[in-house]
């Protein structure tokens, strides 16, 4: 989980926005032939015979040049058009989460990710819209049958924003620093050794112990690539080799990008000049959006989308999938009263998901376990507690609990998620033999009772990061959950040689952390998005985490 607090890494998205990146060029990209009309050629006379003759030939003559040359014109101001001449000089997106600085190496929260990832920095590899390790400074890589060592092949005649030459010194001394100095996810990379350059365009990396996750690691903030020669103020300034620079940055306001003229890979930016407007205020980003002043909003929430959608010839709206988990977690701590399973599973089988999903607009997706679908190890578990209340009363009975003689039960969450979670899961927890107590507090609250102090019941927060699945074998994370069995198989998956035992060893995890009910997963949130209409190539999956613009264009 991620809040930009620009202090504390809690891993809590701190939003009602989720975690899509579209890492592929358009299919559809035209082209224009610039030689087309270079190849008219203009018709060869025929030696006249008489003066007739001549003249129809001349008039003729004429006629094919003028055709000709309309024609060839024609098409070459319809490819002009199809190429993106037309297309505005600017696109102004409107998010909710705002970063309070530009230092990604030290400052916490997805909001830097989702904009300065892919756009400005980038990394010794990328992640695409299926969540998938993809090419970005490294061509290729080959990794060793032991699975200590990935050779890394980079990109020729690289350049960072300043005009500096990018190449393996750059990507070795980018990581080893993280590591050294022990920047934002460098406990990520707790299993490298080494990263050496072994000559300009290629990187060793050598791992004390294999790690199964590594490549999709190396996809975030552990992967990025800096100018080591450059001196500039990290928390106000950007220095990198993406498609985009930053050319002006207004704290908890907004960020204005430029394309870069000096990028060197193929994914260069379509329109020049790229702002995005933070929009905590949800009534004030539907105005912008409305009045124009945004042409994109991202996420937007069902309700409130629902006159866009309703207008399909001047908006489009669209969920898109990502990783979010709305995680209802017990404190399953020893002396707790969630320390009985009775109990956990009681509460699993009286939550009615499709009736919660569905007060929420619909669009977000089951989720039965700990793995959502875009993560490895994801697995259907959704049937393990099936909407039950007759079995959940069973189980409460048994732990001696009824309607008549309830058990009392806090939920604490923070305000941000709203009020109407907590009246929905008092209401239906309540038949069972459960009073709910909900306590609806300021995020820096659940953050020192929850998060730190691990004082509570039951506590709900949006877990947006992909690849978390770590916090379920970790005793001391804030729900306190401590299997062994599942330490043992989530270790075991880690130091896979395969992605396919890797899966095996997470799926089986998973489940048995389902069965375990040491929380509810409510859902796996969708980010709904909505765009003017003229606006291309905007990524509707994951744009919360990873939001490549290189392709965004509008036409008005």
């Amino acid at each position: 989980m991620s809040q930009d607090n620009g202090a504390q890494d809690n891993g809590a998205h701190a939003g009602s926005g989720a975690t899509g990146a579209n890492g592929t060029d358009s299919a559809t990209a035209a082209t224009t032939d610039a030689s087309l009309a270079a190849r008219a050629k203009n018709p060869k006379k025929n030696g006249p015979k008489w003066w007739l003759l001549s003249l129809i030939a001349v008039i003729v003559a004429i006629a094919v040049v003028v055709g000709v040359t309309f024609a060839f014109s024609a098409r070459d101001d319809e490819q002009a058009s199809a190429s993106g001449t037309k297309h505005a000089d600017s696109v102004t997106i409107g998010l909710k989460l705002a970063p309070t600085n530009l230092d990604i190496r030290t400052t916490a929260g997805s909001a830097l990710d989702q904009v300065l990832i892919g756009n400005v920095y980038e990394g010794i590899v990328a992640r695409d819209s299926k969540n998938q390790v993809a090419p970005a400074i490294a061509s290729s890589w080959e990794e060793s049958k032991d699975g200590l060592t990935y050779t890394f092949h980079l990109n020729k005649n690289m350049t960072f924003s300043n005009g500096d030459k990018l190449d393996a010194e750059d990507v070795a001394w980018s990581i080893n620093e993280l590591i050294a100095k022990q920047y934002h996810d460098a406990e990520a990379l707790a299993a490298v050794s080494k990263v050496e350059a072994k000559d300009a365009d290629t990187v060793v990396m050598t791992l004390k112990t294999p790690n199964s996750n590594l490549l999709w690691t190396l996809t975030g903030r552990a992967g990025l690539v800096f100018d080591k020669d450059a001196k500039y103020d990290l928390k106000t300034q950007a220095i990198g080799s993406g498609p985009y620079t930053v050319s002006k940055f207004v704290e908890n306001s907004s960020i204005t990008l430029k394309a870069n003229e000096k990028y060197w890979g193929k994914n260069k930016a379509k329109t020049p000049t790229v702002v995005i407007k933070y929009l905590a205020d949800d009534n004030a980003a539907v105005n912008a959006l409305k009045s124009g002043d945004v042409q994109v909003l991202a996420p937007i929430t069902e309700t409130l989308a629902e006159p866009f959608a309703s207008d399909p010839d001047k908006y489009t709206v669209k969920a898109g999938n990502g990783t979010d988990k709305y995680v209802l977690a017990f404190n399953n701590a020893s002396g707790s009263k969630l320390a009985d399973k009775r109990i956990r599973q009681a509460i699993r089988y009286a939550i009615n998901h499709k009736e919660i999903i569905a007060s929420r607009g619909g669009a977000d997706k089951a989720l039965g376990g700990p793995i959502p679908s875009l993560d490895p190890g994801y697995e259907d578990l959704t049937g393990l507690y099936p909407y039950d209340q007759d079995k959940a009363k069973s189980l409460m009975a048994e732990a001696g609990y009824s309607a008549d003689k309830p058990l009392e039960l806090s939920l604490t969450y923070a305000n941000i998620y709203g009020t109407e979670l907590g009246d929905q899961l008092r209401s239906q927890l309540k038949p069972i033999g459960i009073d709910l107590k909900v306590n609806v507090v300021e995020f820096s609250t659940w953050l020192q009772d929850v998060y730190t102090n691990h004082d509570f019941d039951i506590s709900l927060v949006d877990h947006n990061e992909s690849h978390d699945f770590y916090s379920w074998a970790d005793p001391t994370y804030y729900f306190g959950y401590d299997n062994k069995d599942v330490q043992k198989l989530y270790n075991e998956g880690v130091a896979a040689t395969s992605d396919k035992e890797r899966d095996a060893k997470f799926a089986e995890a998973a489940k048995l952390i389902s069965e375990d009910a040491p929380a509810d997963w409510l859902f796996n949130y969708r980010v709904t998005t909505a765009t003017a209409k003229g606006v291309e190539g905007f990524p509707f999956d994951l744009n919360q985490t990873v939001m490549p613009l290189y392709d965004v264009t509008y036409t008005k």
